[in-house]
């Protein structure tokens, strides 16, 4: 069924029962809205490809099973303006079939690589065509199989770092933090979730193969409320389509994906969409309290200060510092030494700036001393503002640790010569994966899950220099208050928050310090591990991200 066609003719006999004795008037509507806008259109659809559907009988080896394969007419735009006619915007899917062995285990499962359309849940209006990649699980069933939805941030990014950097079949081996790597081999993945749950990337709208249908544009979604919105009929849509109303749901979004995640989380809550658990990796939770961001967004950028503290990077300087052994002493435990941080952050540093942020008064000489010490930064740095900041537009940071070189923004252990260039961006640690990532996802769809398309992969868009920052009354987002209110719409959703002790784009105690105005929640963990944003790109850091997942799942399920 073509997206814009319309609904007559067409009904459906079943309607959700939860919460039906005591749901609000309101919610109820918006309940209603979400089921007649995916679940008659289901019904309606003929032409539909449902994941599910196309794993639940493959009981054969998948060597003798049939692969489908789409060549898609459509040409996709990462462009604000661009937009695909209703008629264009067809919910068709490559079906390849694989298997993968984990722990001794062989597991047969079926990719779908394809469209569903997103529709508007009061008037089942078309929004836009979502691209998606889901990895299902064979003979499962549903009732008692996890799905999880994933996706990346920017705002503007693709899900491929996600997708074939973390917990997906198949990985792409980067080598980090050695930005020398020169080969980048794609291969099963030994971390993969897949013996855990069922896994559905998901690229953002002007992302990956995702476009407005008109008379919407990729712009009309570009914003925090607007893509958060899309993001809640989509999932709505892929639960109807692939009847996984009764499975366990999870969320897992990264860096701006974090975000989103919050507020994707409050509004599949407020529809009636019952989520077990969400992940939360590398975040940035609130804009206005993230002294880089801050400093980008309210204009402070250029004057290279902030007038908002950096108390929650201070730590990440700490355990870079200890990376490069520029610390005095050198710490031998990186876990430990992020607690010692904490403690002085919060003791001793926090007050000093917060006291010269208010009123420039200087700090007391042996603080500095100890900053120095305790985080290899210059003392120029620390007497020229002592509320050092990444500097996100000048690398004044990113330049100061060592003589002639630059280290990465979302891992600061890569490091570069000034000259290489890898450096010409301003973060080797995103350069030297850029094109193996876009790379590999050019060759993987049409040749292994035989999707093809008319036009290039978007790994990103500009979606960011246009992208509608406003939220609750901010002029920037602070989501927490989101993650609260799905918590109190679900006291039983459980949140695993995930960060890189050398990421100093979303910085770990940042996120502990948001997190931390939550209260008190026993549904609440946080981990840290070695490495930058993208932590599952560490080898060593990988395994113990998935074993930390794996027991998430298990907890969520009892």
């Amino acid at each position: 069924m073509e997206a814009g066609g319309g609904l007559s003719g067409c009904s459906t006999q079943k309607t959700s029962e939860r919460r039906k004795a005591t749901m609000p008037a309101s919610k109820a509507k918006l309940l209603l809205g979400v089921v007649f806008s995916s679940l008659i259109l289901t019904a309606c659809n003929d032409d539909v490809t449902s994941s599910t559907a196309a794993s639940a009988d493959n009981s054969a080896d998948p060597a003798s099973q049939v692969d489908k394969a789409y060549n898609d007419p459509n040409s996709y735009s990462s462009s604000a303006n661009a937009s695909l006619d209703a008629s264009a915007a067809v919910e068709k899917a490559a079906v390849t079939h694989h298997q993968i062995t984990l722990n001794g285990k062989t597991i047969r499962y079926t990719a779908t690589a394809g469209h569903l359309v997103a529709r508007n849940p009061q008037t089942g209006a078309p929004e836009a065509s979502f691209f998606y990649v889901a990895y299902t699980a064979d003979n499962q069933p549903a009732a008692k199989r996890p799905v999880t939805f994933l996706y990346n941030g920017g705002p503007g990014s693709a899900s491929v770092w996600l997708h074939l950097g973390s917990f997906g079949p198949r990985r792409i081996q980067t080598g980090d933090p050695n930005a020398n790597t020169s080969t980048f081999p794609f291969v099963d993945n030994q971390e993969s979730l897949l013996d855990t749950t069922d896994l559905v990337f998901v690229d953002a709208i002007g992302t990956g193969f995702s476009e407005a249908i008109a008379p919407n544009t990729n712009q009309t979604f570009w914003g925090v409320d607007q893509d958060g919105g899309a993001f809640r009929d989509f999932v709505t849509r892929y639960i109807a389509v692939n009847q996984r109303n009764d499975s366990p749901k999870y969320l897992f979004g990264e860096s701006y994906g974090t975000p989103r995640t919050d507020v994707l989380a409050n509004l599949l809550e407020t529809a009636g969409v019952k989520l077990d658990g969400i992940v939360l990796q590398s975040s940035i939770l609130n804009y206005n309290v993230n002294c880089d961001m801050a400093s980008d967004y309210i204009g402070n950028s250029n004057n290279g200060s902030s007038p908002v503290s950096c108390a929650g990077f201070v730590p990440s300087y700490g355990t870079v510092g200890a990376y490069y052994q520029l610390d005095n002493p050198n710490p031998s435990s990186l876990p430990q030494y992020a607690d010692q941080m904490r403690l002085l952050t919060a003791g001793s540093y926090a007050p000093a700036v917060n006291a010269y942020l208010a009123s420039h008064t200087p700090p007391p000489p042996t603080l500095v001393t100890t900053m120095v010490n305790s985080t290899g930064v210059k003392q120029s740095l620390w007497n020229a503002d002592f509320n050092v900041i990444p500097t996100f537009f000048d690398n004044s940071f990113q330049l100061s640790l060592i003589p002639g070189t630059l280290i990465g923004r979302y891992d600061a252990r890569v490091n570069v010569p000034v000259s290489s260039p890898l450096a010409a961006d301003g973060d080797p640690s995103s350069s030297f994966i850029t094109k193996p990532f876009t790379d590999t996802i050019g060759k993987y769809l049409p040749n292994e899950l035989k999707y093809t398309a008319q036009s290039a992969y978007s790994v990103s868009s500009n979606a960011i220099n246009t992208w509608d920052w406003t939220h609750d009354g901010l002029a920037m987002p602070d989501t927490i208050p989101d993650l609260a209110a799905a918590l109190s719409l679900n006291p039983q959703l459980k949140v695993l928050s995930l960060n890189g002790y050398h990421d100093i784009a979303t910085p770990f105690y940042q996120t502990e310090l948001d997190l931390a105005r939550l209260g008190t929640q026993p549904n609440l963990t946080i981990k840290d591990y070695q490495g930058g944003h993208m932590v599952y790109l560490d080898d060593t850091s990988r395994p113990q991200e998935k074993a930390d997942l794996v027991t998430f799942y298990n907890a969520a399920a009892h």
